[in-house]
C-alpha cells in the first residue's frame, strides 16, 4: 500500500465525521482544525491515522479502511482530549494515542451488537470511551482537565433570549464548527465549504440542519449566548445529515423527517447536559446518536421514509443502514 493511498484513507476518516467519503473534504476539515489551533489539526488527523492503522493491523475489512469508516471515531476521540485536557502535555498525547487504539476495539464490539438490528455504530464508540475518560479524569493526577473537574449540579438557564442578526450568523457557522469542538465561526465556514466540495446535497442539508437547530433553541427560549456559541445546534447538523442522504434516501419527505430529528436533538442536548453534569460528563454527540438511532428504527415503519413497502405482518423491515 503506497503512502498517497494511506493518506487518502486517513483524510477520509476525518471526513467521515460528517458522513463524507472524500479525502479532499477531509483535507479541508484538517485545515479548518488548524485555523483554530495547529495542535487540534494534529490530534484530529493523527487520531484518524491511528484508528485507521489499528484497524488495518487487526484485519478489518479493506473497504471499511479505504472509505475512512475506521477513522472517524478515533479522530473525534483524540480531538476531544486535545480540547478538554492540556493539548501540549505528553500525558495527553499518550492518552489520546492509547484511546484511539481502544476505540477501534470498542467500535468493533458495538458494531457486532448493533448488527443484530441492522443499525450503524455512528459515533457511539467515541461517546462511550470519551465520556468515560472525561468523567474519570479528575481521579488521575497525570490527566489534567482544564479548570479541574466540571462536575456540578444543573441550574436554570439565564441570560437574554433575544437573538440579534450577528448571533444568528455566528450560530449558523458555529453549529458546524462545534461538531469538531471549535468555537470559531470561520472554521465552521471552512467545514461547510468542505461539505459542498464533496456533495452539494450534503452542504444544503447541513445548512438546513443548522437552521433547524437555531430555530428550535430560540423557540424553546434558550439563552442567545448558548445559541450563538453553537453548543445547542451541532447535534442537529449531524442528525440532519444522517437522516437525509446517508441512512435514508434524500427526498423531500426524508428532509422533513430529518429536520424533525434535528429539532429533537437540539431539545435533547441540554437534557443530556443536565443529566451528565453532576458526574462531570458532557453531552458530546450523545443527542445525535440517540436521536438518529431512534428515528432510524421508527423509519422502518414509514414506507415514505425508506422507500420500502411495509410487510403485511406489521413487522417493520430493515431500511437503509448507511455508514456502519
Amino acid at each position: 500500500m503506497n503512502v498517497p493511498a494511506v493518506g487518502a484513507f486517513v483524510l477520509r476518516g476525518v471526513a467521515q465525521v460528517v458522513f463524507l467519503d472524500s479525502a479532499w473534504a477531509g483535507a479541508v476539515f484538517g485545515l479548518a482544525l488548524c485555523t483554530a489551533d495547529w495542535r487540534y489539526g494534529a490530534y484530529g488527523v493523527g487520531g484518524a491515522a491511528l484508528g485507521t492503522g489499528a484497524a488495518q493491523l487487526l484485519g478489518v475489512a479493506r473497504d471499511r479502511v479505504r472509505t475512512g469508516l475506521e477513522g472517524f471515531n478515533s479522530c473525534l476521540t483524540a480531538l476531544c482530549f486535545a480540547v478538554f485536557f492540556e493539548a501540549g502535555s505528553l500525558s495527553t498525547v499518550l492518552l489520546a494515542a492509547a484511546a484511539c487504539l481502544v476505540v477501534t476495539v470498542i467500535a468493533a464490539a458495538v458494531d457486532r451488537l448493533l448488527h443484530v438490528w441492522a443499525l450503524p455504530t455512528l459515533t457511539l464508540p467515541y461517546c462511550l470511551l470519551a465520556g468515560a475518560v472525561t468523567v474519570a479524569a479528575p481521579a488521575f493526577r497525570r490527566i489534567r482537565p482544564h479548570g479541574g473537574s466540571v462536575a456540578a449540579l444543573p441550574h436554570a438557564a439565564s441570560g437574554p433570549t433575544v437573538l440579534r442578526l450577528n448571533d444568528v450568523g455566528a450560530a449558523f457557522f458555529r453549529n458546524l464548527a462545534q461538531v469538531f469542538f471549535l468555537d470559531q465561526w470561520y472554521a465552521g465556514a471552512l467545514l461547510l465549504a468542505g461539505l459542498f466540495l464533496a456533495s452539494r446535497v450534503a452542504g444544503w442539508v447541513a445548512c438546513a440542519g443548522s437552521a433547524a437547530g437555531i430555530l428550535t433553541a430560540w423557540a424553546l427560549g434558550a439563552p442567545a449566548a448558548r445559541i450563538a456559541d453553537g453548543t445547542m445546534g451541532y447535534n442537529a447538523v449531524l442528525v440532519a445529515l444522517a437522516l437525509c442522504g446517508v441512512l435514508l434516501p434524500a427526498t423531500p419527505a426524508t428532509l422533513s423527517y430529518a429536520l424533525l430529528g434535528a429539532a429533537t436533538a437540539s431539545a435533547l442536548t441540554p437534557a443530556l447536559a443536565h443529566l451528565l453534569a453532576p458526574s462531570g460528563g458532557r453531552p458530546l454527540t450523545w443527542p445525535f446518536v440517540l436521536t438518529t438511532l431512534g428515528f432510524l428504527l421508527a423509519a422502518r415503519s414509514f414506507p415514505r421514509m425508506t422507500g420500502l413497502r411495509a410487510p403485511a405482518t406489521g413487522q417493520p423491515r430493515a431500511g437503509t443502514t448507511g455508514r456502519a
